[in-house]
């Protein structure tokens, strides 16, 4: 009797964890299914034209949210959108991509550019969003001391130009030369006719540095930073003969003539081209001439002096003077 009830649980037992093994089978049965189908359902939601969707598009990185769009494709959007864009243009996603919500769309423009550096011009296209990038795009190398134009940051258009200008700073010197300065010195013992050089003068140099700036090779500005002299001038010594040897002199009246430039004067006995020492008796200057005239011929009157070996011994508003005149010998 025991034996028969133990027989009879066992089997109940067995047929407990059955229901409760189909029980659980049939309920996460049932959970896939409805996910199953809530996804589905989702989805046609997503790719349903006739759904309103909500996107954003960014066209040269100024961003546009859009709402209630039933276009199907990206190229539909854009074309029904209008925003000046063409085949060429580069667009992420594709044209021919579906249209979800939520989706970004990115835009940048093909743009025809015109740039012009170191002396060339050339035609690029692009869809770089600045002029940056632009020539980044065209393989130009720009330094940060470089003019552009229009500046780095700004927008290109469909179709533009850019303007490089080469910039370089350069420091340079220039040298100017320093007159040298002549001393005379006086010897008694030479002749007056004689005239040595005792040092010989030589050009000093003063050297000055500038700050000059180039565009595309050409000086713009020039900026003195300062100068020193690199070599000092020599002061160039003559030695200049004073030692005169006259003849027999004779005392009358000096006048002037009209100006020639020289040290001359009218005689009529010293002979021409000889030489004569003229003293203002008054005051005792006195300046040796050539004889390249004749005259003068008033009364009293020896001779006629230029007007700029008048002025070495006597003012010119004198007029006459009383003088002595000395043949030169030597």
């Amino acid at each position: 009797m025991t034996q028969k009830c133990a027989e009879s649980c066992d089997v109940k037992g067995d047929m407990g964890r059955k229901r409760k093994k189909i029980f659980i089978a049939v309920v996460f049965g049932s959970a896939a299914v409805v996910f199953f189908f809530l996804f589905i359902r989702n989805s046609r939601r997503i790719y349903d034209t006739t759904v309103p969707k909500s996107v954003t598009m960014i066209v040269e990185g100024f961003p546009y949210r859009l709402s209630s769009i039933t276009a199907k494709t990206v190229g539909e959007l854009i074309d029904t959108v209008g925003e000046d864009i063409s085949v060429d243009d580069l667009i992420f996603p594709s044209r021919e991509v579906p249209l979800s919500s939520g989706m970004i769309i990115s835009v940048n423009r093909l743009k025809k550019v015109s740039v012009k550096a170191d002396g060339e011009t050339r035609e690029t296209y692009t869809t770089a969003r600045t002029v940056e990038e632009a020539l980044y795009d065209s393989g130009i190398s720009v330094r940060e001391e470089d003019l552009i134009a229009p500046n780095r940051s700004t927008l290109l258009s469909r179709s533009g130009k850019i303007v490089v200008t080469r910039v370089e700073i350069r420091e340079e010197k220039t040298d100017k030369k320093l007159l040298y300065d002549t001393k005379t010195k006086e010897d008694d013992s030479l002749s007056w006719r004689k005239k040595t050089v005792e040092q010989k003068g030589e050009n000093g140099v003063r050297t000055y540095r500038y700050r000059v700036s180039y565009h595309d090779g050409k000086e713009v500005n020039r900026k003195l930073l300062g100068s020193e002299i690199t070599k000092d001038p020599v002061t160039e010594i003559v030695v200049q003969g004073t030692f005169v040897k006259v003849g027999k002199g004779s005392n009358g009246m000096g006048t002037w003539y009209s100006y020639t430039g020289k040290l001359a004067a009218a005689s009529l006995s010293l002979p021409l081209g000889s030489y004569a020492r003229v003293t203002n008796t008054a005051t005792g200057k006195s300046v040796i001439v050539v004889i390249n005239d004749r005259g003068p011929y008033g009364k009293g009157r020896i001779i006629d002096l230029d007007k700029v070996a008048f002025e070495k011994i006597a003012s010119i508003g004198a007029g006459v003077i009383e003088v002595k005149v000395e043949p030169v010998l030597n």
